[in-house]
């Protein structure tokens, strides 16, 4: 605290939430964009001070998983922050399967820098993907771009936008990203089980929701696993589950990790908490991939949280036009994706506040995790001197989550999670010491977010 001299700029008061402990009294002092100190009791002398007590002062969380532009193209970035800034997301991790081109080079990267420049409300690090033409030739080039992670798939949505990596071709781009020591994370379902699957269900006249989760078994999730770990294993690249709808895929990371392979998995908070009775009751507005499993496969998640195997929890939100999620007798019709990002803070702290489970938790698994494991640590995903004064402020007590406060354009202003109970709002959120959520009102202007390049090459399975 040796700069106190100077009275700091801004001081927050509350409950400070850290990743091991909570500072009931505490305070946190901001100069210019960055933390300052820390401490408890009476705070330090400031030209201004914002009076939380009563609240949780968190770190502004990092959703290491989420699609602005998937199904609107890059002018997607515009809603799609708006409404991370109206639920405590500081930092978002975006998804490469962009329209109507994906980010598979330095050039298209530096494109879409240029539109998160001029459209984000909160800050945004990028994913980069492959051509399956060309496994190998742009690898090098978006690492030094500054891609915070790869991301392929097993799984083939459309050829050119979300295509499937064969085997060879997946081999040689696992050894080319291992040269960059960069995280890639695997979209993780078995081709040919799902394709035969869903096929027989379609000619069979089985097309009602619970069919989606049924032609997507868990299996075809471990068998997607087994073949990414085994290549992982060969080539030394750090592969990622991008999300785990199954406790097993955790046990699978650690058992490769025991052989000496760098493999992992992430949670998206919806496995937490959804159950094959979801989309039976939201139809097509549960429809996602992978789709809900069993409440024993939820309890079983909560198992691999507790046993500290998930790497971290994401919202993989996608925005999806309400227009494309409405069900009409053809639960294969309809687009893969949920709505997450303004429900995020509020759900996880519900979800840990059933359990008996603390914040910090939160504090962990949705802000230091996810910045460690895309390189954004240490200026982004912790309340630590010198980090960037990012923060998501709740409010506790007893609320209902409203579809119709999102912040985002009307067509995507859905949720599954709309009518239910949380036990906490985002009361305020602040960017880079400046607030940018009041509770009611998003305050940042587009252009407010800036692109956030990876920190280092540290894979965070090397210690």
């Amino acid at each position: 605290m040796s700069e106190a001299a100077e009275p700091y700029d801004l001081i927050l008061r509350g409950a400070v939430v850290l990743s091991d402990r909570v500072l009931a009294d505490g305070h946190v002092a901001i100069r210019g964009e960055r933390i300052a100190a820390i401490g408890e009791g009476v705070p330090p002398p400031s030209h201004a001070v914002a009076d939380h007590r009563g609240k949780l002062i968190l770190p502004g969380l990092v959703d290491g998983h989420m699609h602005t532009s998937s199904s609107t193209g890059w002018p997607g970035i515009e809603g799609a922050t708006m409404t991370a800034a109206a639920g405590g997301v500081t930092t978002v991790c975006d998804m490469p399967y962009d329209v109507p081109n994906p980010v598979t080079s330095a050039a298209i990267f530096a494109d879409k820098v240029g539109w998160v420049g001029r459209l984000a409300h909160v800050d945004m690090a990028l994913y980069a993907t492959i051509r399956k033409d060309a496994p190998t030739e742009d690898v090098a080039a978006l690492a030094e771009a500054g891609a915070s992670s790869f991301k392929v798939s097993t799984y083939e949505y459309d050829a050119h936008r979300f295509p499937r990596i064969d085997h060879p071709t997946m081999l040689a781009a696992f050894a080319e990203m291992a040269k960059t020591n960069l995280m890639v994370a695997v979209h993780n379902e078995d081709q040919e089980l799902v394709v035969k699957l869903s096929d027989a269900a379609k000619a069979a006249g089985n097309t009602s929701p619970i069919w989606h989760c049924r032609t997507r078994p868990p299996l075809a999730e471990s068998m997607a696993d087994l073949e990414i770990f085994e290549m992982a294993l060969e080539t030394g690249a750090h592969v990622h589950i991008a999300h785990s709808s199954i406790a097993r895929g955790f046990e699978l990371a650690k058992l490769y990790r025991g052989m000496g392979a760098r493999t992992s998995g992430e949670a998206c908070i919806q496995y937490l908490c959804m159950t094959e009775d979801d989309i039976v009751r939201l139809q097509g507005f549960g429809k996602c991939n992978p789709p809900f499993r069993s409440a024993a496969e939820v309890e079983r998640m909560w198992g691999a949280m507790a046993a500290g195997t998930v790497a971290y929890v994401s919202t993989d939100h996608a925005p999806w036009p309400k227009a494309k999620k409405e069900y009409n007798g053809d639960i294969f019709a309809i687009g893969a994706g949920l709505t997450g990002m303004q429900s995020f803070a509020p759900l996880m702290y519900t979800l840990l506040a059933e359990r008996g489970l603390p914040p910090t938790a939160m504090a962990r698994m949705c802000s230091e995790e996810p910045a460690r494991y895309h390189g954004l640590d240490p200026k982004k995903g912790g309340i630590r001197i010198g980090a960037d004064a990012d923060f998501c402020i709740l409010e506790t007590g007893d609320f209902v989550f409203d579809e119709r406060i999102i912040k985002d354009r009307e067509d995507a202003r859905w949720s599954p999670y709309h009518g239910r109970a949380m036990k906490a709002r985002v009361a305020a959120t602040i960017l880079r010491g400046s607030e940018i959520w009041n509770g009611t009102e998003v305050k940042a202007k587009p252009g407010t977010g800036r692109f956030v390049p990876r920190q280092h090459t540290r894979s965070a399975l090397d210690g």
